[in-house]
């Protein structure tokens, strides 16, 4: 057991998805994998593991922001020794092209700041997908249908910022088509241990138009994130 989770070495499969919501997690777990079991309630940081397809594939609630991804993800990696991460999150469109509910994959990412692009200075190297895992989703996704765009993220640790939405201006001009709060974090320190990675996001909101998704339907308008992140875990 680590400190912030209390499953045993060999209750994670080598791939694990990532969502940060428990209740997200409970569900996709519930939905979508056979016989799945709980490995981990402490804190309320909900974590699975059962099989899709045949496959082991675990599922670990994450909370929100880059300070709780850090400590459930390294503890993952560090300790339980998984090998491929998928983040199945949320997301805010930045431009009036990325509608609601629809699937952004993370080509790359950019930080809100120096900071928190550099994981608090820790994992400074550049990073991004696995390009493997990043190919198949982009095939995997035009197969099934999925309404998705694929580029440039941004990753901030501020969700509620003095300065709204100007403090995109920047990002925006160079294309960035959504912002989260982990994906940063998530390329960085999967670099740092070598694991690959891969950041999938489902658009919640809107900044530039103010659309948002009602939290009530926020389970069922995930169904396409958690396929394509399942299939990717499953043959990628």
């Amino acid at each position: 057991m680590t400190p912030h989770n209390e499953a045993a070495k060999g209750d994670y499969a080598a791939t694990v998805l990532l969502p940060g919501d428990p209740q997200r997690a409970e569900w996709m777990a519930k939905t979508f994998l056979e016989a799945p079991r709980c490995v981990n309630r402490r804190r309320g940081a909900l974590g699975f593991t059962g099989l899709y397809r045949g496959r082991p594939v675990s599922i670990q609630a994450t909370g929100i922001g880059v300070p709780s991804f850090l400590v459930y993800v390294h503890e993952l990696l560090d300790f339980h020794g998984v090998k491929t991460l998928i983040r199945t999150g949320t997301c805010g469109g930045l431009t009036p092209n990325v509608p609601l509910r629809s699937v952004v994959i993370s080509q790359s990412v950019r930080a809100e700041s120096e900071r928190s692009g550099q994981v608090f200075g820790l994992y400074d190297a550049a990073a991004g997908p696995d390009p493997g895992l990043y190919a198949y989703a982009l095939a995997c996704a035009a197969q099934l249908g999925i309404d998705y765009q694929a580029g440039l993220t941004i990753c901030s640790d501020v969700f509620y910022h003095p300065e709204g939405r100007a403090r995109f201006a920047e990002a925006q001009t160079l294309g960035a088509l959504a912002v989260d709060m982990e994906t940063s974090a998530l390329y960085r320190l999967a670099a740092h241990f070598g694991a690959r990675a891969l950041s999938l996001l489902t658009v919640v909101d809107n900044i530039v138009t103010d659309e948002l998704t009602a939290y009530s339907e926020r389970q069922a308008l995930f169904t396409d994130m958690a396929r394509l992140g399942l299939e990717v875990a499953a043959e990628g």
